[in-house]
C-alpha cells in the first residue's frame, strides 16, 4: 500500500505550531511597544510658526524663568502660552541690539526670524503655535499648579527643556508613566523654589538615584504634602 504523505510531512504540525507561536509573539511585543506613547509620543517636535521660539536661547543663554512666559502655571491647570504683547515686548523695533538697524550689532537673520511677531502684533493676531503636550480627551486634565506647589518639576514632565532650540516630547505621559510619580514620589519632588532651576533640578535627581537616599530639602517637601498623590481613576478621569 503506497503512503499518502512522505514520512517527514510529520513535522508540519510541530514547525506550524512554533511558527504561530512565534509570530504570535512577535505581534504582541510589537504592539506592545510601538503602540505606546514611548514611541509613537516621545520625540514629537512639530514645526513652530514663524522663527520658532528657542527655549535654548531664552531660558538657557539667556536664563529666562518658565514663569515670565507661564505666568498661570502657579495658579492654573494650564501653563498659559503668553500672548503677542509679552513677545513684543523685548522683539519690538530697535528694543534689542540685534534689532538697531545700523549698528554693528544689527543682525538681518535675528530680525528675519522675528518678524512674524512684529507682525502679529501689528495686525492685533495671536501667534498659532503648535502644542506640543497634550493629555489625551478622556483625561481631565493635568494640573499644573498643584503639581508645581507639590515640588514637581517642569524638568520631571518636559525634560531640559532649557536646552532644546526646539520644544519635543520628553515623557511618554502615559498613564503607566504618571503612576509611576504617583506611587514614589519621593523619587522627583524638590523645594517648590527650585522647580524652574532646571540644571539644578536634573543634577540633584540623579545625585539622589544614584545614592538612593532623598535629600533633607526633598522630604521636607514631601512632609508638606501630608498625603500620598491619588492613585484613584477619580483623580484624572472626571
Amino acid at each position: 500500500m503506497s503512503v499518502l504523505f512522505p514520512k517527514w510531512s510529520n513535522a508540519f504540525p510541530t514547525v506550524f505550531a512554533i511558527a504561530a507561536l512565534g509570530g504570535a509573539t512577535a505581534a504582541i511585543g510589537g504592539f506592545w511597544y510601538y503602540a505606546t506613547p514611548k514611541f509613537w509620543r516621545v520625540g514629537y517636535m512639530p514645526t513652530q510658526p514663524g522663527g520658532g521660539f528657542n527655549h535654548q536661547i531664552h531660558a538657557g543663554k539667556l536664563g529666562m524663568d518658565c514663569r515670565y512666559c507661564h505666568t498661570k502655571v502657579e495658579k492654573s491647570y494650564e501653563a498659559n502660552i503668553p500672548n503677542v504683547a509679552t513677545c513684543f515686548g523685548c522683539h519690538a523695533d530697535g528694543k534689542l541690539n540685534k534689532l538697531a538697524e545700523g549698528t554693528e550689532t544689527f543682525s538681518p537673520t535675528h530680525k528675519a526670524k522675528t518678524q512674524f511677531v512684529r507682525d502679529a502684533y501689528a495686525q492685533d493676531a495671536s501667534i498659532p503655535w503648535r502644542r506640543v503636550h497634550k493629555v489625551p480627551d478622556y483625561v481631565h486634565n493635568f494640573p499644573h499648579h498643584v503639581h508645581v506647589a507639590a515640588g514637581v518639576s517642569c524638568y520631571s514632565c518636559h525634560g531640559r527643556i532649557d536646552t532644546m532650540p526646539i520644544v519635543h516630547h520628553a515623557e511618554p505621559m502615559s498613564m503607566g508613566w504618571c503612576l509611576e510619580c504617583h506611587r514614589a514620589p519621593e523619587k522627583v519632588v524638590v523645594p517648590v523654589d527650585k522647580v524652574t532651576d532646571l540644571r539644578w533640578v536634573q543634577d540633584d535627581l540623579t545625585k539622589r538615584a544614584n545614592a538612593g537616599v532623598m535629600t533633607p530639602a526633598a522630604q521636607k517637601v514631601l512632609d508638606a504634602i501630608q498625603k500620598a498623590p491619588p492613585e484613584n481613576c477619580g483623580a484624572c478621569h472626571y
